[in-house]
Formats: structure tokens, C-alpha cells, sequence
């Protein structure tokens, strides 16, 4: 396949001869090598090389100025707007939100030469009637609106002005600079030919210099364009050029020339839908090494162009490894890098500090960032981090400042004064230690030798020299929100170089890179309407109406672009793999582009189409039961446990799963430790157990007199706070949840004492204990070795001289949790767990103390209305010896069980 830079290149070798005094412009760099290379093929004899030039680096040598970066640009703008716009005026971190467009609206405007003064008086005219009021007097937020529109203008010369004044330009003021230098240009360079290879959409000033050059010199232009599209009126891949054709006074006695019959030969194209962006990715890279079993030469002549740039990542690890010689043009972004977390991290945990300091969950995140613990862990004493994060959860500090991170590191401040800091943060000392940081970081880094982490580092301390330099030379930088906003404006335009053969090899590609360059085989993806073409978006303050008079682009221009690229990288291919993504959303597109649809439908390309749904082959998992078998070291801790006592909660823990009963009660397997912001389940319940027990010691031994009970209740919101303090520590109980949870407890303890007064009224009760610790053993048949049943009792009484266990419960518990209808449910149905451990307190109270009779229930603060919940077998609510010798054959079973060598631990489905 001989490609169109190629094709041009010998016909101008035949025409011209020698190119020593050619220029060819084209319209990007990347085109530039590929010429360069095709003259070395195509040339026996040692030369001196042409001129090569992009079309920008072209524009910018006839105007004179230097083209400034989008953040020079963006500053001199903020400069021009506080010496221009009278009145109120935003602080530069409000002004970069929509300043950005501002510039891009200018830029627009200069590079259609548009005349500057009527659009600008258009647009004031356009918002005073669109702000227009049967009020006498605007308002001061309308007359300062309307004032801005006004001095448009003058902020446009001044922006202009002050540019120029250092040499430098925006693109559209280069472009408009250089058209009123060019008489002057086209005179200096009256001896060499220009040649204008691969265009497309032009820009007015970009048509201006062309047409000029090629109606005033001996300059040549040739067109990357199918006859097939020139010829037919309304196809967009043709738009611009048949304008051109038919507007450019040079065309009328030299008929534009177009490429012939590319399109039309046999072609191999492949449509394809794949669910998702990361499918896609998968896609490909399957589909690449099939290409590569096939025949290995086949990926040097292949391009994969990314319709949607934000799929190199997935590629780039979907690629097969066997597949080498790859050259990656897009450049890996910095924003994805491992080091931009961590000083994202930093300035948000800067910008959001307030005055009890930073929020510990910042704090815990930042000190967790993988190079911070290559900081501390690189030191020979204990990880400094890791510590400070574990006293932040013992100690349970909401928010954290200097003195603590310095208590809980124990004054050991090496490195953490890089992170955390009480002096007054200004912009230049957070920068100066943002740049100390990554020094230390790098010395660490340079130890293991890791090249890249080495190249994120340099780059990122460019970075922030640049934004120092930035900061010194304009003082409006001065508060942290606005430097973040241009710390990532500055990192999402920097990108890594991936290392690789231009010329050679697999191209992974952007679709604007693929200018006048043709490959056999082609891989589009992200084939989607919202990204192929991009649709109507419209950044600009300019309305559409305003555009169409003035001749600036609109969408449906951009559109024309969009299709004139996706047609000329088919051109010449011979293989054509177009990749779409079949599930529509915001962020990844829409519905399969309309080019594909339009390619579909012409019947001159219909024969050569596959078309074709692809998706991931999904393999369901093989349910595995897990089991643990018991071990001899395992046995060792089952016997240690069973001697020092089994908890009715830890036997329901088996009930419910014995894998669980496995992990929490024997391997210890718990919860991590975490700051509780608000009161956990659990402390929240043994505040409430703890106040009850406070309150009712007076009683015990005693009957409950409702005076006294009454008497209670002045005092309990004192020792609900004292509980607070001893349970839930440095935290404060005047806000939010916690002040919630606070009052809770208050109202389900006055509402207990409430309902015990009207019963104290109604029955005699007595008190017999509080919180007993109760320990018994249990003889299980078959089991030689010591085992015991313990757990603590909430409340023993005698109400009418029947004896009552009591627990509490701030969980919801019904009734029917504790109905008895089978005894092998106790031990089988978790949702019995609640009268299972009724049954083990009346089981142990009764070794200590032989019963007659007695009745076991809950209280249930979720469900306080329905007051002492009753254990009940088959509607008797009484518990008797023969009972409590029922539910201990039940006991033995489930303890055997557990104890059993040769029982495995199984896990259990939960309902």
C-alpha cells in the first residue's frame, strides 16, 4: 500500500527535481516524520533536507511571536481583567472557572479574523436586551453584568497588548498577526516553493495566508481527499474542500485536485459492539493477538486510534505481552500518575482545614499514601505512620492538629513536618514544601532504583518550580483554592513520553494524530455519537446565532471534521476494525455514531461490511463449600476457649454461621478499629446497660418503691453523661448525631424507669442482682475435658415472688423470637438465637442457685411499648428443671459439635 504522503512526495520528486528550496507545511508534526522518513526512502543521493514545517510552527515564523502556554495565557488575561473591568471584580480562583472559555471565545475570534469591534458591540447588544426590565433602575448585580459585556472589548486589547508587549500570542493573535505580516514574508521568501500537503478544515486566517501564498508565488497545494466525497454535494467528509473549491479565487484556472478511486477498492471492514469502555480495551487486545498469531508482520503496518483517548490505559494492559515494537503517541497523562493523589490529597487536607485542625480520616488517607509509607518504613525505628493512625483510633480524635500528631507520634517529627504544619500556611511556604517533600521522597526512591517513579518525581517537581515562578511573578496567586485550580489545570495538559520507534511497529494513536497518515489496517474505537463526532457541545460564550453571522465555527462544523478524518483513515485500509460501545451512557458516549450508519447504508461499501456484537465470555464460579477441618493445634484452641468459658453470644455466633464462630471466636478474627464519629451498636449499648446498673444499685436487695424509682429521673441525663465520657471518649456531645444519640439514651432510660414505676405500682419487686458474672460447667458426653458456659447477666428480680431473668436489648426484639414451638430449633434457627440465651442465664443462674420455677424475657428498647418480652414454650411461659433438662441436651449437641475433632467447621448458608 503505498500511503498518500508517499503518492505526493514522488510526484513532486517528478515535478520538482531537487527539493533543497521546498517548504512543506503540514498539518502536524507527527506528518513531518513521516515525510522525512518517506524522502529517506525514496532518495539515492545524499541531500540537504527540505524545510518541513507543522502548520502552527509555519504561522508562527511569519508572525514574529512565540506562541504562549495556556496558563501564561490565562494570567495576562486575570492582569488585563483587574486593570480593564471597573467595579466588582472576581479573585483570580472564581475568575479561572470561566476564563478559560473567555480565551477560548478570543482566540476564536482572531483566528477567523473577525471584526473585533461589531461582534463585541453585537454581544453587549445581545445581553441588554436579554437583561432587559420595566424597571426604571437595574439592579447592582445587572448594571455590573452588563458593564463587563461593555468592556469586552477593552479587556480584549489589553489581553492583546500585553501579550505582545513579551513577544508572545495567543494562537488566534499569532494567526491574525501573521496574516498582517505576510506581504512581508511572502517577499522574504521569494526564492523557495511552498508546498501545503494534507489539509482540511481551515480557519479563515489559515484560508487567508494558503490562497495567498499559492495566488502570489509558485506554491502547490494537494489534497488528502477521495474523489468519492469531493463529487458528492452533501457528503461531509467533502465539506470544506469543496468550499474551498469553489471560494478560492485560485481554483478558477487550476481545478482542485483530489486522490483517485482509494475508497472505492475491496476493503475487510469490521463493525463490532462491545459492552463498556474497558470491554473495548479487552477487545482490541484480544484482537491484536490474533493478528499477531496470524501473521506477525501484520502489526507493523496497523493503527489503533482512539476515538475516546481515556482508553490507552486499559490497552495499554489488555496488549499481549508477546507483541512488542509498540509506539504510544499520546503520551501517558501525569494526572494518572500514583504521585497525584498525594498532593491532591495535601492541598485538600490544607484547603478544608478549619480550627480544630485536619479531619482524621485526611489525615489517616495521606499518612496510608503509599510514597508516605516509603518515607516512614524506609526508617529503622517503628513506621511513624502507622503508628500515629493507630492512636488516632485508640484515642478516637475526630479531628487532629500539631500537638496531637506530635503526641501520638511521641515526638518523633522526622519527616512529618513536611505533611503537617500549624504556622500560617501561605502559598509560597506550602509550595516550598511540597518541593521538599518530593526531595525526600526521590532519596528514597533513588535507593530502589525504580526509573520510573524517579521520572514521576522530576516531573512533578517541575511542576511545582513552575507554579513557584508563577506565584512570584503574579502576587494575585495568594490563597491555596486557587492554586489547586491551576495546579490541576497545569497537570492535565502534562503528559509522560512512552519510549518507542515512531516509524515503526504497532501505532496506538489519537484520532487527530492520524493526519495524512495511512495504514493497512485500522482499529477505531469509542465509535459512539458524543465522542465520533463529539456532538453540541458548546464552550463558549458566543451564541450560535452570533457565530453563524460572523463565521465562526459551530458544532456542525466540528462535526464536518470529525467526519473527514473518520472517512480518510478508511481510504487507503484494506483491513477495518470499527469498535463501538452498544451500552449508551453520559460519561462514555452515546448510541453507535451515525458514521457508522451512514458507512451501512452506502451501497457501494455495504458488501465489504461484517457486522457483529461482541462480549466477555462470563464463566459462573463454582460454589465450593468451605470447611475447616480440625487440626491438633486447632483442637489445642477449642479446649483452651471451652475451658475458660463459652458466651451464650459466641454459641450463637455458631447457630448463625460456624464459620464465623471460627474467625471472631476462635482465630479472633475482629472488626478493624476505626474512629467512631458517631456511637456504635455496641457502645451505644453499653452505655445503656452501664447507666441502668448505675441507677439501680440502690435497690438491690431491696423493692422497688415507685418515690424512689421517680426520684430517679432528675439524675439520669448526669450519668448518661458520665457513661458517655467513660465509654466514648473525645468527642464532643453538643452536635449532630452524636447529640441524637445522646437524647436517645436519655429517653430510653427515662422511659424504662417510667414503665418500671407503673409496675412497681401494679406487683412487688425485688432487686436480687445486677450485671451478675455467672460461670458454670458443663458435662458433654463424649468429650473428656473441661468446658464451661459463662456470660454476664443484665438483671435478676422477683416480681410477685415469681423469679425473673432479665436482658436488655437497645436492639429491635419480637415475640416471636422468643416462641418455642421445637426444641431443635434452639439450636439450629438463629432467629431463635434471643431465646437460646434466656435459656443459657436461667441454665448457669440455676447451677449457682437450684430453681423451682422460673421466667426469662427481654426489653427490647427498639420495641419498648411491648414491655418484658417472655421466653415461651409452647405458650408456657414458665421455666422449669424440666425445661432447663431439655434445653441442656440441646447445649450438649451444640457444644459437641464445636468440640468434636471430627466435626469440621462448615460454613452455613444465611438466610
Amino acid at each position: 500500500m503505498q500511503s498518500f504522503l508517499e503518492e505526493t512526495l514522488l510526484t513532486i520528486i517528478e515535478k520538482e527535481g531537487s527539493l533543497e528550496n521546498l517548504i512543506f507545511v503540514l498539518p502536524s508534526k507527527r506528518a513531518g516524520t513521516f515525510l522525512k522518513n518517506a524522502i529517506s526512502q525514496h532518495t539515492d543521493t545524499t541531500i540537504f533536507a527540505p524545510e518541513i514545517q507543522s502548520i502552527e510552527d509555519f504561522v508562527e515564523t511569519i508572525s514574529g511571536l512565540a506562541y504562549a502556554s495556556n496558563t501564561q495565557q490565562l494570567f495576562e488575561l486575570y492582569k488585563a481583567y483587574e486593570s480593564s473591568v471597573k467595579g466588582e471584580r472576581d479573585n483570580f480562583y472564581a475568575f479561572s472557572k470561566w476564563g478559560t472559555t473567555l480565551l477560548q471565545d478570543f482566540n476564536e475570534i482572531d483566528r477567523y479574523l473577525v471584526d473585533t469591534a461589531k461582534i463585541f458591540s453585537h454581544l453587549n447588544a445581545v445581553q441588554e436586551i436579554n437583561h432587559w426590565s420595566v424597571e426604571k433602575e437595574n439592579s447592582t448585580i445587572i448594571t455590573n453584568y452588563i458593564a463587563f459585556w461593555n468592556s469586552l472589548e477593552v479587556l480584549y486589547t489589553a489581553f492583546n497588548k500585553g501579550l505582545k508587549q513579551e513577544g508572545l500570542g495567543h494562537q488566534g493573535l499569532v494567526y491574525r498577526q501573521a496574516c498582517a505580516n505576510l506581504d512581508d514574508y511572502i517577499e522574504e521568501s521569494k526564492h523557495s516553493k511552498h508546498l501545503f500537503i494534507g489539509f482540511n478544515a481551515l480557519n479563515t486566517a489559515e484560508e487567508l495566508i494558503l490562497e495567498t501564498i499559492l495566488e502570489k508565488t509558485e506554491a502547490e497545494i494537494y489534497w488528502d481527499l477521495d474523489e468519492y466525497f469531493f463529487n458528492d454535494p452533501v457528503h461531509d467528509a467533502g465539506f470544506f474542500i469543496r468550499q474551498f473549491s469553489s471560494k478560492w479565487r485560485y481554483f478558477k484556472d487550476k481545478p482542485l485536485q483530489t486522490t483517485k478511486g482509494q475508497y472505492l477498492t475491496e476493503k475487510n471492514i469490521t463493525i463490532t459492539g462491545v459492552p463498556k469502555n474497558v470491554s473495548q480495551a479487552k477487545f482490541v487486545g484480544n484482537l491484536l493477538g490474533e493478528m499477531h498469531l496470524e501473521k506477525k508482520s501484520m502489526l507493523t503496518n496497523t493503527a489503533v486510534v482512539l476515538g475516546d483517548e481515556t482508553l490507552l490505559n486499559p490497552l495499554i494492559n489488555a496488549i499481549p505481552e508477546e507483541i512488542n515494537g509498540i509506539n504510544i503517541t499520546m503520551g501517558f497523562p501525569l494526572h494518572k500518575s500514583p504521585l497525584e493523589s498525594l498532593f491532591t490529597q495535601l492541598f485538600e487536607a490544607y484547603i478544608r482545614q478549619d480550627v480544630k485542625g485536619w479531619y482524621y480520616q485526611q489525615v489517616i488517607t495521606l499518612l496510608n499514601h503509599p510514597y508516605i509509607q516509603l518515607l516512614f518504613s524506609a526508617e529503622d525505628a517503628d513506621n511513624i505512620a502507622d503508628t500515629i493512625c493507630t492512636e488516632i483510633k485508640s484515642r478516637n480524635w475526630i479531628y487532629v492538629d500539631v500537638p496531637k500528631l506530635k503526641l501520638a507520634s511521641h515526638n518523633n517529627t522526622t519527616h512529618l513536618d513536611l505533611l503537617f504544619y500549624s504556622s500560617n500556611v501561605t502559598v509560597p511556604v506550602f509550595l516550598k514544601k511540597c518541593l521538599t517533600l518530593i526531595t525526600a521522597i526521590k532519596e528514597h526512591v533513588t535507593v530502589e532504583g525504580n526509573g520510573l517513579e524517579l521520572e514521576y518525581l522530576y516531573r512533578f517537581h517541575q511542576l511545582f518550580n513552575q507554579l513557584n515562578d508563577l506565584v512570584i511573578k503574579y502576587p494575585f496567586l495568594d490563597d491555596l483554592q486557587s492554586l489547586f485550580g491551576l495546579y490541576k489545570e497545569l497537570l492535565s495538559s502534562e503528559t509522560l513520553d512512552f519510549k518507542g520507534e515512531p516509524l515503526k511497529g504497532l501505532q496506538i494513536m489519537g484520532m487527530l494524530e492520524s493526519r495524512n497518515l495511512d495504514f493497512e489496517t485500522v482499529v477505531l474505537t469509542s465509535v459512539n455519537e458524543g465522542i465520533l463526532p463529539s456532538g453540541k457541545s458548546n464552550n463558549s460564550f458566543i451564541p450560535f446565532d452570533i457565530k453563524k453571522l460572523y463565521g465562526l465555527p459551530t458544532y456542525k462544523e466540528k462535526d464536518a471534521v470529525y467526519t473527514y478524518h473518520f472517512y480518510r483513515l478508511l481510504q487507503r485500509a484494506k483491513n477495518i476494525h470499527l469498535v463501538y460501545n452498544t451500552e449508551p451512557d453520559v460519561l462514555e458516549g452515546g448510541e453507535v455514531s451515525r458514521l457508522i450508519r451512514q458507512l451501512v447504508a452506502d451501497d457501494n461499501m455495504s458488501t465489504y461490511i461484517t457486522e457483529a456484537i461482541a462480549f466477555p465470555e462470563i464463566k459462573s464460579p463454582e460454589k465450593k463449600e468451605v470447611l475447616i477441618q480440625k487440626d491438633t493445634h486447632l483442637m489445642e484452641l477449642i479446649k483452651g476457649i471451652a475451658a475458660y468459658g463459652f458466651s451464650p453470644t459466641s454459641l450463637s455466633n455458631y447457630i448463625r454461621n460456624p464459620l464465623d464462630f471460627y474467625k471472631k471466636n476462635i482465630l479472633k478474627i475482629n472488626e478493624l478499629e476505626e474512629v467512631e464519629e458517631t456511637v456504635a451498636a455496641n457502645t451505644f449499648g453499653t452505655i445503656v446497660h452501664e447507666t441502668l446498673d448505675e441507677l439501680y444499685q440502690p435497690f438491690l436487695g431491696e423493692f422497688l418503691d415507685p418515690e424512689k424509682l421517680n426520684a430517679l429521673l432528675p439524675s439520669i441525663n448526669a450519668v448518661v453523661r458520665k457513661q458517655f465520657a467513660k465509654f466514648y471518649k473525645n468527642v464532643s456531645l453538643e452536635e449532630g448525631k452524636n447529640l441524637i444519640a445522646f437524647n436517645v439514651v436519655l429517653k430510653y432510660v427515662e422511659n424504662f424507669i417510667k414503665l418500671e414505676i407503673e409496675s412497681a405500682k401494679r406487683h412487688k419487686i425485688k432487686i436480687i442482682g445486677l450485671e451478675l458474672a455467672l460461670k458454670t460447667a458443663i458435662n458433654v458426653p463424649g468429650l473428656n475435658f473441661p468446658i464451661h458456659i459463662k456470660g454476664k447477666l443484665d438483671r435478676i428480680d422477683e416480681i410477685d415472688g415469681v423469679l425473673r431473668v432479665i436482658d436488655y436489648k437497645t436492639g429491635k426484639v419480637e415475640q416471636r423470637n422468643l416462641n418455642l414451638s421445637s426444641w431443635e430449633d434452639i439450636v439450629e434457627e438463629y432467629d431463635k438465637s434471643k431465646a437460646f440465651q434466656l435459656l443459657c442465664y436461667a441454665y448457669m443462674y440455676n447451677s449457682e442457685h437450684p430453681i423451682v420455677k422460673v421466667e426469662a424475657g427481654i426489653f427490647s428498647f427498639k420495641n419498648i411499648k411491648a414491655g418484658i418480652l417472655k421466653f415461651t414454650d409452647n405458650k408456657n411461659t414458665i421455666i422449669t428443671q424440666d425445661t432447663l433438662e431439655l434445653f441442656t441436651k440441646e447445649l450438649q449437641s451444640l457444644v459437641y459439635a464445636i468440640c468434636d475433632p471430627n466435626t469440621p467447621f462448615v460454613e452455613k448458608e444465611i438466610k
